[in-house]
């Protein structure tokens, strides 16, 4: 995993924490599921680059 991939995956990890707590500051509760839609899709990410690392080595 790059450096970048990781930088791309931590941030969008963290906008979809900061889009949860302000859904649930708010009571938006279609902001809090988007904001785990996003950690879920970072974390796929960072699995999928985990398995290719593991294979590139």
């Amino acid at each position: 995993m790059s450096a970048s991939d990781k930088i791309q995956n931590a941030a969008e990890d963290l906008a979809g924490k900061a889009k949860e707590a302000l859904g649930k500051v708010t009571g938006d509760d279609s902001k809090v599921a988007e904001g785990k839609a996003d950690q879920t899709k970072a974390d796929a990410k960072k699995a999928g680059e985990n398995v290719k690392d593991v294979f590139n080595n």
